[in-house]
């Protein structure tokens, strides 16, 4: 199932992995890429636990077979 978002209003999300890697479960969007027109191509997420950081497409997480809106 494809959930809708406004790629605008990604910046400071919350989202949670439905298959968590590494005990890195619950994610935060922390800034959003943006090609030369000002267009979202992608975000952020940094791990909660970890601090780690990684840059995907936002319409990944569109995908709830992959991520969940929120903190589960």
């Amino acid at each position: 199932m494809m959930i809708h978002l406004n790629p605008n209003k990604l910046k400071l999300s919350k989202w949670t992995a439905v298959s968590p890697q590494n005990r890195e479960k619950h994610f935060l969007v922390t800034e959003l890429v943006r090609d030369e027109e000002g267009v979202v191509q992608g975000c952020v997420l940094e791990a909660v636990l970890t601090k780690r950081e990684q840059v995907l497409p936002w319409k990944l997480l569109k995908d709830s077979s992959c991520w969940q809106q929120g903190w589960c």
